[in-house]
């Protein structure tokens, strides 16, 4: 079969539709759409109208997600899912997620038009939640289709004491169902998603895409450095118990060891000051540390490596240390069927590829608990992302969209292993 819709053609028409869901976003700027806020409602309907072209039917599910099924799906056969999130970081990059919703949409649109067929029953799904900005929860959407969201995150809140169900039932979404939200594993084929690498390797190596191996794992920890308040005229530099340089000399300590690891990564993110007045010796400092590794084993050694250095700071500087870890995720691999099939749909386009590992999460860290996973990096520019300046190629854009086309027209041609011959646990 021959796919008559030029790179240039499809890249040029997926960068358009980018650039008009990015029109949907908070003042300020790059791209500021929250889970189940005014913005996510109001790109529903342009998410709803791209579905249709494919020839899928939109649903809105119980928890924000928009879901397009193709007629075989909606009859009930087994499905490859493809998508992304299409909510953001505050002033992020037009690409981030919203990429992985798009493109497989126009695939579909493109090879409808084509009057081609699809070799499996096929979802688009726009999941509701990835970033995890807005509430005290991530990766709401996709836990929720593998089955294994708690429903005690919908009681979260954000900073304006709305809770995820107030915002869910603003944003049209019946919570009440949500037990018909979990998909049957063995009425799922699979999950692909298409992102921007997140990352330099690409770029550095001149590939326009890369096909993902496998996707971290990430742990978050809030830390709490307590000291004692006191005038910063009157109280002596000597025996002061200063938490915020305690907690200073903590993150460039944390820093200075993640710099000595090899796939281990983090940051310290967030810093909280108490009582933070210019003229107070600080008594308390809340920071959190998120760290990241695809290999379980390096970031359980780390974790235990830099807390345990955190604590002899905290003695040493007379300081109490409190920790608590408040998100765990571990890395998950992608299916080899899956990688496969996706390397063989880049050699059918002409497009050398490389294999690499994510140091992003994705929603495929919660559908790996369904379904086998597979991802398909297109590069970015500089590696910039979570960023106004984010920025990809229109014509990568195409040869992406070409490389799902080829993988929707000829995924039955792959032999599959991986979790697609082993019975349900």
């Amino acid at each position: 079969m021959t796919l008559s819709r030029s790179a240039d053609d499809l890249g040029r028409r997926l960068m358009e539709r980018l650039d008009e869901a990015a029109a949907y976003s908070m003042p300020g700027q790059g791209v500021t759409r929250l889970f189940a806020g005014d913005e996510h409602r109001r790109l529903l309907p342009l998410l709803s109208s791209w579905m249709r072209l494919a020839g899928l039917e939109p649903e809105l599910d119980a928890v924000g997600n928009l879901v397009g099924r193709c007629p075989r799906a909606l009859a009930g056969e087994p499905v490859l899912i493809l998508g992304s999130h299409q909510d953001s970081v505050i002033e992020g990059g037009k690409y981030d997620g919203m990429l992985g919703v798009a493109m497989p949409l126009l695939a579909l649109e493109a090879l409808r038009e084509q009057g081609c067929e699809i070799s499996c029953a096929v979802e688009v799904v726009a999941f509701g939640d990835e970033e995890g900005v807005r509430f005290p929860s991530t990766l709401v959407g996709s836990r929720a289709l593998a089955g294994t969201l708690d429903p005690k995150v919908l009681e979260g809140e954000d900073k304006e004491g709305v809770t995820l169900r107030e915002a869910l039932a603003r944003l049209g979404a019946d919570t009440s169902r949500l037990a018909e939200v979990r998909h049957d594993p063995e009425r799922v084929l699979g999950y692909v998603e298409v992102h921007i690498e997140q990352g330099p390797v690409l770029e550095n190596e001149g590939l326009a895409l890369g096909v993902v191996t496998a996707l971290t794992g990430i742990e978050r920890h809030r830390l709490k450095v307590s000291g004692k308040a006191g005038h910063a005229g009157t109280t002596p530099m000597e025996g002061r118990r200063d938490a915020l340089v305690g907690a200073s000399a903590m993150v460039l300590e944390a820093d200075s060891l993640l710099r000595r690891q090899d796939s281990l990564v983090g940051v310290v993110g967030q810093l909280f000051v108490r009582p933070g007045a210019v003229n107070v010796i600080p008594s308390e400092v809340e920071f959190t540390l998120e760290l990241r590794s695809p290999d379980s084993e390096e970031r359980l050694a780390g974790r235990r490596k830099i807390l345990a250095s955190l604590a002899g700071i905290a003695k040493e500087r007379g300081l109490e240390l409190m920790t608590s870890m408040n998100y765990e995720a571990e890395g998950v691999t992608c299916a080899d069927w899956l990688v496969r099939a996706l390397e063989q749909a880049c050699r059918e386009e002409g497009q050398p590829t490389r294999r690499l590992f994510s140091g992003a999460g994705h929603d495929g860290l919660a559908m790996n608990d369904l379904t086998d996973i597979g991802m398909l990096f297109l590069r970015c520019k500089g590696g910039l992302s979570h960023h106004p300046d984010e920025a990809i190629l229109a014509e990568d854009a195409g040869a992406g969209t070409r490389v799902i086309m080829h993988l929707l027209t000829k995924l039955h041609d792959m032999p599959r292993t991986d979790r697609w011959m082993r019975p349900s646990p």
